[in-house]
């Protein structure tokens, strides 16, 4: 699986938005997350569609973010860990 392409994080664009206004997330590029130092969030393509990769613990969880569905809970996921 390859990260995402220009054209993907376009596809993005919305959650990418939503996710800049998290506190303590910092865009390094576009599409790629830190918290504080550490990596926390980043995605991905293949021919079956789009997904992140996303630090909820120790160790990154991949998530399928195609639909608009899949996109919210990952918000929300990424909110509920960056009240922690």
């Amino acid at each position: 699986m390859r990260h995402v392409t220009e054209a993907g994080l376009d596809e993005l664009d919305g959650v990418l938005s939503e996710l800049r206004g998290v506190d303590g997330l910092k865009e390094k590029s576009r599409g790629v997350f830190y918290r504080g130092s550490r990596a926390f969030l980043h995605f991905h393509e293949d021919p079956h569609g789009l997904y992140a990769d996303v630090r909820l613990d120790a160790d990154f969880e991949r998530m399928r973010v195609t639909t608009k569905a899949e996109r919210k809970r990952l918000l929300s996921l990424v909110r509920a860990v960056a009240r922690r």
